[in-house]
């Protein structure tokens, strides 16, 4: 399974993932940079610094799978119905 790299950038600062995780697929790593963003501003708090952060996930090869902007994961309720009824 691929090795995905989880970095988060900061304006200008990037904070690298030197571990990164072993998941089965970009879908398993978008859910876990959701998770891990929606974790980090419940414990950090939402300020305008960190809401314009993003998490640049990355694979073994350092290309990027995929970027979440930490204001998708607020904008994002899945838990929500769609419908009314």
């Amino acid at each position: 399974m691929p090795r995905y790299f989880f970095n988060t950038r900061i304006g200008d600062e990037l904070i690298s993932d030197p571990d990164g995780e072993v998941l089965r697929d970009p879908d398993r790593a978008w859910e876990m940079a959701r998770a891990m963003i929606r974790e980090l501003l419940k414990t950090e708090g939402a300020d305008g610094a960190l809401l314009s952060a993003t998490i640049e996930v990355t694979d073994d090869e350092g290309e990027i799978v995929l970027e979440f902007p930490f204001t998708e994961a607020v904008l994002d309720t899945p838990d929500r119905s769609i419908t009314k009824h």
